[in-house]
């Protein structure tokens, strides 16, 4: 397993959350959407009933200082949104 690195936790993935049950994860990019569902499955007691997947590609990104022109890149990641079963929720928040 470990094919989830992190959930998504923004204010675009919270509405979607509270409006439809859908809840958002980086996953790593080889993951398939097999393999996600039965993690989700396994790490939160619930019951996935779909699995969408996004791939992101990175991005150069520059920016001007004061010591010059700074180059870098961003990462590329892929996105997964799991819908999940009428009543089933996920609490990020509760081993904090």
């Amino acid at each position: 397993m470990g094919f989830i690195v992190k959930p998504l936790v923004t204010e675009k993935m919270n509405n979607i959350t509270e409006k439809q049950n859908k809840f958002g994860f980086i996953v790593r990019p080889e993951a398939n959407k097999l393999q996600i569902k039965a993690e989700v499955e396994a790490l939160y007691n619930v019951t996935v009933t779909a699995v969408n997947t996004a791939l992101y590609a990175g991005k150069n990104k520059t920016r001007y200082t004061r010591s010059g022109l700074l180059k870098g890149r961003t990462n590329a990641f892929k996105k997964a949104v799991v819908t999940l079963k009428e009543g089933d929720t996920i609490d990020f928040y509760s081993n904090i």
